[in-house]
């Protein structure tokens, strides 16, 4: 029996991971798990750029609009999810795709992870007052120096995330991210991993050239009707939460757009750090296809 293979192509926002793993996927004949963290809520379409039926070309998509955001929803939730569902599509398919730039889920996947820390109502309390306090700067600059590692990865303008990762490196004395086993679980599949990546001045344009189409498509509009549940974590990200603030008058619709613009670039740079930090990551550029096919193909032959 030919072994199993989950093809990873990860790396930052907006570099062009959907249009390669769609092209990928035609090729060995597949489907496409998508590990992108916020593409996993069916409100949330415009802000978070999920793959138009268009764009995913037929190719069957796993993991995209699957949850509320009035859900609780975590990395353990998503490992357990997809390994059922790989144990499926692998009955089917020698080679399955996953593609996104979650890392902390990719991690889950191949790695396993473990939230199983119980929660400490008083140092959470203490986290949250002083955080209403102090603010979101104060927040970041606490899980930076407890947790440098969760801290490259995570949307740092999501303050619900951020509490919880500071909760566990107070309460357990340990960093949040070791909560990823540090030991990798066996899986039944092997995982290549392509990190695409280019130039920085040529992703950023990118980045800024998306923000004006999603603005362009309606993303104020949608912004705008899930300003209601402001409250709720999913929606305390990278484009929802700018344009709140514009609801509330605390800034102008140009000064939002340009925040968006600028904290989805600080991410895309974190998600690098992340990736390259990963050294089972194999780096491409996003026009590679036909390298990336050749270097598949070798790992594939050779296990």
């Amino acid at each position: 029996m030919q072994a199993k293979h989950l093809l990873i192509i990860c790396g930052p926002t907006a570099v062009g991971k959907t249009v390669l793993s769609v092209q990928l996927a035609k090729y060995f004949t597949t489907e496409i798990i998508s590990t992108d963290s916020r593409q996993l809520y069916k409100e949330m379409n415009i802000g978070t750029a999920k793959p138009t039926q268009q764009e995913m070309q037929g190719v069957p998509h796993h993991f995209i609009d699957c949850v509320s955001i009035h859900q609780h929803y975590t990395a353990g939730d998503y490992e357990q999810n997809v390994i059922k569902k790989l144990d499926e599509l692998f009955t089917q398919h020698n080679v399955v795709i996953m593609c996104g730039g979650t890392g902390l889920y990719i991690d889950a996947v191949c790695k396993g992870f473990d939230e199983g820390m119980e929660s400490n109502s008083e140092i959470k309390k203490q986290i949250a007052q002083q955080y209403h306090l102090n603010g979101l700067i104060w927040l970041q600059e606490q899980v930076k120096k407890h947790d440098v590692d969760f801290y490259t990865q995570a949307d740092i303008n999501n303050p619900q995330r951020l509490m919880r990762a500071l909760e566990v490196c107070l309460t357990t004395g340990k960093p949040y991210s070791s909560f990823r086993k540090n030991i990798a679980v066996k899986r039944s599949f092997g995982v290549i991993k392509i990190l695409l990546n280019e130039e920085r001045e040529s992703l950023y344009a990118k980045i800024n050239q998306r923000v004006d189409e999603m603005m362009v498509k309606g993303f104020l509009k949608e912004a705008e009707s899930l300003y209601p549940f402001k409250h709720l974590n999913a929606l305390n990200t990278v484009g929802y939460k700018e344009l709140f603030d514009y609801f509330e008058n605390k800034t102008s619709l140009a000064k939002a757009i340009e925040l968006i613009k600028q904290h989805t670039r600080n991410y895309a740079k974190r998600q690098i750090t992340w990736f390259k930090n990963d050294e089972d990551c194999n780096q491409f550029y996003p026009s590679d296809i036909e390298k990336i096919k050749a270097f598949t193909e070798i790992i594939i032959q050779n296990n």
